[in-house]
């Protein structure tokens, strides 16, 4: 059947994402386990229809800055499986050479401005983009994306007024799932997203962010007028985060009712169902699901044969 919308294309695009999304954590996961992975890793499992939402709506000139959470964002803004393996790995043909790992990888070929280890920096570093957007002429869009612990941090709330006084094509994109690190959200901060945005003047919107059609219908337009009006906007996206804070986290911290109900919400799951359970559907998921098993695993193959980061150049590229 004709779908003049292109809603049916874009569904399958966006799950191919979620699923590619989806694999990569998994087996940084079991790396993870086994001790090939230096340092710690945050998954993004349960949150992927975020990413592939967005990324789906954004072009290469577009900029992204991401959080400790990122390796969805990285993917979806183009990213390759490979590079961002390598990097988590430690390997010298990592996106940064190894050098920034999990909480650090950045490719700006795409557009990715890097995720951050500290909780909400990313957000300033896009409204430091989205004013070169506007400086420049470009018509393009920065992102920044923030979780629901960033809500208590001072550098969002100095970036929510100077992208309004400046007015420059930013969109804030808060990830909300319920949780900042170990303590539910609301017990760090006592105040309402949507007043707040409507404090500074910025439009705002709330979608359900485990509906990866619904995302991708969210954010297209506003993504859209941004880059159109220079003004920023701001979307807070409900999710469900899967894993724990970390990977390695037992979770003590969170009610067993809490757990299931973030695995029931599994976008990935949901998008398939809308998708149909008829044969074609199914032998297409699993050509897809084939598709990016060999990816990974080539990913992973890889980075195990390239050698480490390179200390001796470690330094490079900290001065421009």
């Amino acid at each position: 059947m004709a779908d003049p919308s292109g809603t049916h294309d874009i569904a399958w695009r966006l799950l191919r994402t979620m699923i590619l999304i989806r694999r990569v954590e998994e087996r940084l996961a079991r790396l993870f386990a086994d001790g090939e992975i230096p340092g710690f890793i945050h998954l993004s499992i349960g949150q992927e229809a975020i990413a592939a939402g967005f990324g789906a709506c954004l072009a290469p000139a577009d900029t992204l800055a991401s959080t400790h959470r990122g390796h969805g964002h990285c993917l979806a803004k183009g990213v390759t499986a490979a590079a961002l393996i390598a990097e988590v790995m430690g390997r010298d043909t990592g996106a940064c050479r190894g050098r920034g790992g999990s909480m650090h990888v950045a490719d700006l070929s795409v557009g990715m401005l890097g995720a951050n280890g500290i909780v909400g920096a990313g957000v300033p570093i896009a409204l430091g983009s989205a004013l070169a957007h506007k400086t420049l002429g470009r018509d393009a869009a920065a992102i920044a994306f923030f979780g629901d612990g960033a809500l208590a941090e001072g550098a969002v709330y100095e970036a929510l007024n100077l992208a309004a006084a400046w007015a420059v094509p930013l969109v804030f994109a808060c990830e909300r799932n319920g949780w900042s690190e170990f303590s539910p959200a609301d017990r760090g901060f006592a105040g309402d997203l949507e007043a707040l945005a409507t404090s500074f003047g910025i439009p705002y919107a709330r979608v359900d962010g485990d509906d990866a059609l619904a995302v991708h219908a969210a954010v297209a337009p506003i993504v859209a007028a941004v880059r159109r009006e220079r003004q920023p906007r701001l979307i807070e996206c409900v999710t469900h985060r899967v894993h724990g804070h970390f990977e390695g986290d037992p979770q003590r911290y969170r009610p067993a009712a809490d757990r299931e109900a973030a695995r029931a919400a599994d976008p990935i799951a949901r998008l398939l169902a809308k998708l149909g359970g008829d044969e074609a559907t199914r032998r297409r998921a699993e050509s897809i699901e084939a598709e990016i098993a060999a990816e990974v695993d080539a990913a992973v193959a890889a980075a195990r044969a390239a050698p480490g980061a390179d200390r001796v150049a470690a330094a490079e590229d900290v001065y421009g």
